[in-house]
């Protein structure tokens, strides 16, 4: 798997605004590491991922028109694997698998994590929810 992310990375061709990937990292369950040509290297946590999974069915809750995922604090990623040449379909172990992380959008989170983790905290604390899941009863 490891030579097929390589390969995915080395034909991948860069927007101009968006520095060319050089490593993608896999730290099972706990986070991915992605890397760019511009020194910039972020570990970005499965929670945060999970959060912001480009997917359309992320198991969003609509609150008041703002989409919400909430009490995604503990979960983990699986498995990655590779998409064509631009990015990677991450495998939660909430069994989310649909959402596909272009190497472009890995720049983006990393690049505005702290400002996106403030404001979906912001929006969690708004509706009365948590990063924590449910207690079972």
């Amino acid at each position: 798997m490891k030579r097929t992310f390589e390969s995915a990375i080395r034909s991948f061709q860069a927007v101009a605004e968006c520095p060319r990937l050089t490593k993608f990292s896999l730290h099972a369950p706990k986070s991915v590491e992605v890397e760019f040509d511009n020194g910039n290297a972020y570990n970005l946590s499965a929670e945060y991922l999970r959060i912001y999974s480009p997917a359309v069915d992320s198991k969003i809750r609509s609150i008041g028109g703002e989409k919400v995922i909430s009490g995604r604090r503990h979960v983990g990623i699986m498995s990655a694997e590779p998409v064509g040449n631009y990015g990677v379909r991450l495998l939660f172990d909430d069994l989310h698998k649909t959402g596909i992380f272009t190497w472009d959008y890995f720049y983006h989170l990393g690049s505005d994590r702290f400002t996106l983790m403030r404001n979906y905290i912001k929006t969690l604390k708004k509706h009365g929810l948590s990063r924590d899941p449910p207690r079972k009863k």
